[in-house]
């Protein structure tokens, strides 16, 4: 089991290097700089992490933060941001001179094909990837971003998944944690698919920014687990006040109400908004898609005066209760003795200590 663990932690971290390695390998080729390749320098952070963690986690995680996963979004963020600004935009309009181009690459990639199937010298293997990289280069640039986006979202939920839990964390709770990272990941695809289509915000540098600034806070929300992780609180806890046990009794949910307006929801909401009123750009699905956060934004401040509501009447009911356990007191008192008032603090204190006394009875005889 122990190597099952190890394993796990290693093959993640291995595949959040090698997908930050192929978008530093797409920058360096759209910006045609090599210099581009120092971004690989941050996936040094994710080694000194994966060596900290197995040495004193046994490659087991943390309670309530996934450090592998912010690691990882610092060593593909860059790539992605240097992808979006680029503005020399490759379009796939299917131009008769491309398209032969890419026929002419892709009849020069099954004859390599076919001699390394007749001879299996490495020298054919080598040519054979060559061709699959330059093929691969060929694709336009908005497909690329476009797979690197999907991509980035799917590596985040199934490393999430592979990654080993630590003694915070239940099966349970990564599955529910999981699920709500799928609903996430979707929504966000869908905000910067559909935002940075648009012809008017692509001229506007500034609105571009600001788009990349909220997805990049919107994706802060991958390392936590704080949204399905309860805390169990106190009895101190729940006899301070409302605030305190408000906070406590509650704290996933009022952590999931936080992400959703904050970091999520009414961060898209706000730039829809923005979007549709002063750049004028109105389309269907940002009108379904705006009025959707809208809901969510409405019924997550629902849902806090719910539970608010829920933590007042559950204050208000608990002095009833005392009163009723004073009237009900315990049955020593009803005989006029109260359990402070026993000696010792037991009824045992009570019982009277026996005394020798003379046997009297009819039959017997006194003796002379």
């Amino acid at each position: 089991m122990e190597g099952l663990v190890l394993l796990n932690a290693l093959a993640t971290r291995l595949l959040f290097v090698l997908h930050s390695l192929v978008g530093v390998w797409r920058v360096t080729v759209v910006k045609k700089e090599p210099w581009y390749w120092l971004l690989a320098l941050l996936n040094l952070l994710l080694f000194l992490e994966t060596a900290l963690t197995l040495k004193f986690k046994r490659g087991r995680g943390y309670k309530w933060f996934s450090p592998a996963i912010f690691l990882y979004l610092i060593s593909i963020v860059p790539s992605l941001w240097l992808l979006e600004m680029h503005h020399e935009t490759q379009y796939c309009s299917g131009q008769s001179g491309g398209l032969s181009q890419n026929t002419s690459r892709k009849e020069d990639f099954n004859q390599t094909l076919l001699s390394a199937e007749r001879t299996n010298r490495a020298d054919d293997l080598i040519e054979t990837a060559k061709v699959f990289v330059n093929n691969l280069s060929t694709v336009c640039e908005k497909v690329w971003t476009l797979g690197l986006h999907q991509t980035f979202l799917l590596m985040l939920i199934i490393g999430r998944w592979l990654l080993p839990i630590g003694s915070g964390i239940t099966r349970d709770q990564l599955s529910q944690l999981l699920l709500m990272f799928v609903g996430t990941a979707a929504d966000i695809l869908e905000f910067t698919s559909e935002t940075l289509e648009e012809e008017n915000v692509r001229n506007s540098p500034a609105l571009v920014y600001s788009i990349l600034v909220i997805w990049t806070w919107s994706m802060l929300q991958f390392p936590l687990d704080l949204a399905v992780q309860n805390v169990v609180c106190p009895v101190s806890m729940t006899t301070r006040g409302f605030s305190s046990r408000f906070f406590c009794q509650y704290s996933a949910d009022l952590w999931n109400i936080g992400i959703s307006i904050f970091i999520q929801d009414g961060p898209f909401l706000v730039v829809r908004l923005i979007l549709m009123t002063y750049f004028e750009v109105i389309n269907q699905m940002l009108v379904f898609f705006a009025a959707k956060n809208f809901l969510v934004v409405v019924l997550q401040f629902y849902r806090l005066v719910v539970l608010a509501l829920d933590v007042r009447a559950s204050l208000r009911s608990q002095p009833e209760r005392l009163k009723g356990e004073h009237r009900c007191p315990d049955a020593p008192a009803e005989r006029g003795v109260s359990p402070e008032a026993w000696p010792g603090g037991s009824m045992e204190a009570l019982a009277l200590p026996l005394q020798a006394s003379p046997v009297t009875s009819d039959d017997s005889h006194p003796t002379p």
